[in-house]
């Protein structure tokens, strides 16, 4: 065993030369059984680690060079210390540039899709859990695709991968790139529930609905009123909580909606998707 095939190790894997120079002495030289030798390392930490929280990490929002397709990931750890490090947030893009290529529908298909050096992504984390020595997972994997001609999608990373935006609108257009960026920072800083009232599930509602209630009956208003009230409260829960509603952060005189018809009549958001670290 030389130095070189210790450097070799290394840059295969990632992994501290320490922990290189051990695997290589325990697999007797032999590259393969070196390789697997981390990788059960990391297995056995990441069953150890298992019940830790990992609240940390990057969010990573990418979107195809016609901006058609667009994939939103999030790789957790547990300290900030490992999410600042730039090996690191390589490998989360790396991961977001792989779902990007195959916008798999959830998060254990994305896992199952291959990595390099014949590991899957899921396998590569765990390889990467044992080289690091923190819990890691990719904990939100979403996405959006519009077909050809019928708009684009914008993304916005926030404040140093802490969160991650895409935005569809529904016209194409190189004038509008500004615009959609505008409205995924937008969608950072104000995190609306959904797009407009329509697409406020039910049970939000009906949460919403029985706190306006119960606000006007501890201000002592008559029961018969209750119902009328509360559903006045739920008209300011839209205007607050659903993006097209919302007072635009750029000139609150505005919506986001009359915001996207000053540039066109026609212009509006279709869809956006919002991750963040927590």
């Amino acid at each position: 065993m030389t130095a070189a095939d210790i450097k070799k190790l290394r840059d295969m894997t990632g992994a501290g030369m320490m922990d290189c120079k051990k695997a290589l002495t325990e697999a007797d030289g032999d590259f393969d059984k070196a390789v697997e030798y981390l990788r059960k390392k990391g297995q056995k930490l990441s069953a150890k680690r298992a019940d830790r929280d990992a609240k940390e990490g990057v969010v990573i929002a990418a979107t195809s060079s016609n901006r058609n397709k667009g994939v939103l990931v999030r790789l957790s750890c547990e300290t900030d210390f490992v999410a600042k490090n730039e090996d690191f947030v390589d490998f989360a893009r790396k991961i977001a540039d792989i779902a990007l290529s195959n916008l798999p529908e959830t998060v254990e298909s994305l896992n199952a899709l291959s990595f390099d050096n014949g590991l899957s992504i899921g396998e590569k984390v765990t390889e990467q859990i044992g080289v690091i020595g923190e819990k890691l997972e990719v904990s939100h994997y979403s996405k959006i695709e519009t077909a050809a001609g019928q708009g684009q999608i914008l993304p916005y990373i926030h404040m140093g991968y802490k969160a991650g935006v895409l935005v569809a609108l529904n016209m194409e257009g190189t004038e509008y790139i500004e615009p959609g960026k505008n409205i995924a920072m937008q969608v950072a800083a104000m995190r609306p529930v959904a797009l407009d009232k329509d697409g406020v599930d039910s049970a939000t509602i009906e949460k919403e609905i029985e706190i306006g209630k119960e606000q006007a009956r501890g201000e002592g208003k008559p029961e018969e009123l209750l119902e009328r009230i509360a559903m006045g409260k739920l008209g300011k829960f839209y205007k607050d909580n659903t993006l097209l509603a919302q007072a635009y952060v750029k000139d609150s005189k505005m919506s986001v909606s009359d915001y996207l018809k000053s540039l066109h009549k026609d212009l509006t958001v279709t869809e956006f998707k919002h991750a963040e670290l927590g």
